[in-house]
This record gives C-alpha cells, sequence and structure tokens, in this order.
C-alpha cells in the first residue's frame, strides 16, 4: 500500500471520528434540552400546583374559624324596622340611609374610615342611622349566598338587641369577596359569643326567617332611580355602599361629610 494510499485513509479515518465526535455532541445537547424541558416542565407544574393550593387556601380562610367579637364602645339604641335597622334616637335631627353589602370591600372601607365618627353623633343624638343590609355581591362568596346569610342574621341581631356590635363584627372581620363567607353555624357562634341566648336567633338563621324581605328589599333599591351613581366610563347604576340623607345621594369622599351634613341640617 503506497503513501498516498494511507494517507488518504488516515484522512477518512479521522473525518469519520470527527462525525462520530459531532454526532456525539449534538446527541448529547438534545438529551440535554430534553432534560432542561422536563425540568422546566416540572417547575412550572409546581408552580401551578402551589397557587392552586394557596388558593384554595386563601378561599377557605374563614372556614371553621371563630368572628372575633368587636364592641361598639357605647350603648346604641337599635330596632329592626322590616328589612333595615335604626340605630340612635328618634329624635335625632338627620337620619343617615346606609346601604351596605356584608361582602362588600368598599363597605369595610366606609366602616373602618367613618364607623366611630358616626357612633359619636348616633351616641349624642345628633344623627340616626337606617342600616339597610343588601344582597349585591350575593353571587361573589364561594359557595354562593353569604351576603343574603349574614343579611338575615343582623336583623335577627337587631331583634335580640345586638345589632351594633354584630354589624361591627362582620365588617371587621370580613371575608374576602369570592372566598368562602361565613356560615351558618359561624354566625349563630358569632351572637352566642354577644350574649344572644334565645332559640329563636339560631333557628332564624338556620331557616332564613328574613330572607324575602331582604330580597324584596334589594329589588327596591336597586331600581331607585334617586340612589343610582354615575361610576365613570359610562357606568351609572346602583352600587355599595351608598350613602343618602333625605333621599339624595351623599358623596363620603370628603372627609367631613358627615359634620357637614348636621350642620346642614341646624
Amino acid at each position: 500500500m503506497g503513501g498516498a494510499e494511507r494517507n488518504a485513509r488516515k484522512r477518512r479515518q479521522e473525518q469519520a471520528a470527527q462525525r462520530a465526535v459531532a454526532a456525539a455532541r449534538k446527541s448529547k445537547s438534545d438529551r440535554n434540552k430534553v432534560i432542561i424541558t422536563v425540568a422546566v416542565v416540572v417547575v412550572i407544574a409546581a408552580a401551578v400546583l402551589a397557587g392552586v393550593l394557596i388558593t384554595n387556601s386563601q378561599k377557605n380562610e374563614a372556614a371553621g374559624v371563630q368572628i372575633p367579637v368587636k364592641n361598639v364602645s357605647a350603648e346604641l339604641e337599635a330596632k329592626r324596622d322590616g328589612a333595615t335597622v335604626l340605630v340612635g334616637k328618634d329624635t335625632a335631627k338627620v337620619t343617615v340611609d346606609v346601604y351596605e353589602d356584608f361582602l362588600c370591600p368598599a363597605c369595610r372601607q366606609f366602616e373602618d374610615a367613618y364607623a366611630t365618627q358616626i357612633e359619636q353623633k348616633v351616641h349624642d343624638g345628633t344623627v340616626r342611622v337606617r342600616y339597610h343590609m343588601l344582597t349585591l355581591l350575593n353571587s361573589r362568596s364561594d359557595p354562593p349566598g353569604y351576603s343574603l346569610d349574614s343579611a338575615n342574621a343582623a336583623l335577627l341581631a337587631a331583634d335580640a338587641g345586638k345589632f351594633p356590635a354584630f354589624h361591627a363584627s362582620l365588617f371587621g372581620a370580613q371575608p374576602e369577596e369570592g372566598a368562602r363567607g361565613y356560615d351558618k353555624n359561624q354566625l349563630i357562634k358569632l351572637g352566642q359569643d354577644l350574649g344572644i341566648t334565645s332559640p329563636d336567633f339560631a333557628n332564624g338563621v338556620n331557616n332564613g326567617t328574613y330572607n324575602q324581605i331582604i330580597e324584596d328589599a334589594y329589588q327596591k333599591v336597586s331600581n331607585d332611580p334617586a340612589l343610582r351613581q354615575d361610576f365613570g366610563n359610562g357606568q351609572v347604576g346602583f352600587g355599595t355602599p351608598t350613602i343618602a340623607v333625605n333621599g339624595k345621594v351623599v358623596k363620603v369622599n370628603d372627609p367631613n361629610w358627615l359634620n357637614t351634613v348636621v350642620s346642614q341640617a341646624g
């Protein structure tokens, strides 16, 4: 075999070896890609699962917990009148209508901002409040129905003379919109913690004593032209919270709105 032939064979062997190395490298790269892809999928799946678990946990935060009692600082006169609760003296020169839903986050913000001011005015006899507990967000709890159950329980608490503290407690520990609300047993336990001992309260919560008048009141209120508001972007309608005096909506973005209402009445 001549030298030229040996050199040619050597070159062919070297080229074959280079091709084999290149193929091996490509195969390893492909395997790494597969491994990396699988790892990414596993990480994503774990993140999704963790998100689902966290979401479910958040949705069920209200499950089985005891609703903390939030007492009001003064004894306030309260009585039920149909589907509303009147808090304060009949001789007060101003009656403020408050339309709320126990699941409404904006209602919670309203209570956080103004409950103390309102309580002081009610206590000194200047203001009387007519609370309308509504079911605007009744479908927004999981399961649906918390707005109605809590409104019914609040009216029953008014019958038992415990509305102000019951009302304050539910807003003080408000469940998240879209999550689980407090069930009937939890609402009954709150009433008991506030000193309601009559079996009529527990029976009324379980049986939905005032459900129908609450739903009827909501239909009437939500279709009242005087209570419609402009929410911007062409959205006009009824929402919670709505605050009204003498049938006219009051804007509460001014921190002094209550003093203004009282001074105008005087």
